[in-house]
């Protein structure tokens, strides 16, 4: 029987290389999100969903009777506007609850399929930010949800991990890129001496849904070149 991915988050980014990993490991891969993807690949279900909407995501998920992975990669950050509360909402909406939502939703077909969930957390969850409070905070507040995942779906046979993504190459990082000043600064701190690529997280993701990664649980491994402990 064929192993099915559903990826939040998957038109773009790291979550649009999860799932093209996931689709050539022989899965069938279901990227949910908003908007247009920026790439599409045939074989590769692409689904319109607000991840933050209550009956949307339920009835998004009914169909399915076994889950194999779910990964969490749907995020948002607002720079300068976080300080708000209406910022702040939204950041932490998309960015935590929605994991939650997500993820209960999915859970009966992770628990027939025994499936793992990948949520995503930030070198930005060890860190302080001075502009984006929500968004360091969601991803602080992701690791030990998926520590809580872990701990109560064990002996369902469900895994959930994270990766902590660093400077990866992205639409959303690129503005960081593109100033001389703050690239250089990043490029100095980083050990290995290079930003990553989305493919170097898509790989980490499909070793944890993967059963070389079965007694894995619960853990939040870093993917930023060093960057978080240099």
């Amino acid at each position: 029987m064929k192993k099915t991915a559903i990826v939040t988050g998957g038109g773009s980014g790291i979550g649009l290389a999860t799932a093209q990993r996931l689709h050539a490991d022989g899965y069938e891969v279901f990227t949910v999100g908003l908007g247009e993807p920026e790439q599409r690949v045939e074989g590769i279900h692409y689904r319109e969903l607000d991840v933050t909407d209550d009956e949307a995501v339920s009835s998004f998920f009914e169909p399915f009777e076994r889950i194999d992975a779910i990964v969490n990669a749907a995020g948002i950050i607002d720079h300068n506007r976080e300080w708000a509360l209406e910022g702040f909402s939204r950041v932490m909406d998309v960015n935590l609850t929605a994991v939650m939502r997500i993820t209960n939703a999915a859970l009966p077909g992770l628990k027939a399929a025994r499936g793992a969930v990948v949520n995503f957390a930030s070198m930005l969850a060890i860190f302080g930010s001075a502009k984006t409070p929500a968004y360091a905070s969601s991803k602080a507040a992701i690791s030990e949800l998926t520590r809580c995942m872990a701990v109560a779906w064990a002996t369902d046979g469900v895994r959930a991990n994270a990766v902590a993504p660093g400077w990866i190459m992205t639409n959303l990082s690129r503005r960081a890129f593109e100033d001389p000043t703050r690239s250089e600064g990043i490029m100095a701190r980083i050990p290995m001496k290079s930003w990553g690529e989305p493919e170097d997280v898509a790989n980490v993701i499909a070793f944890l849904v993967s059963d070389n990664a079965r007694y894995v649980t619960g853990a939040t491994l870093p993917v930023d070149g060093g960057y978080s402990i240099a």
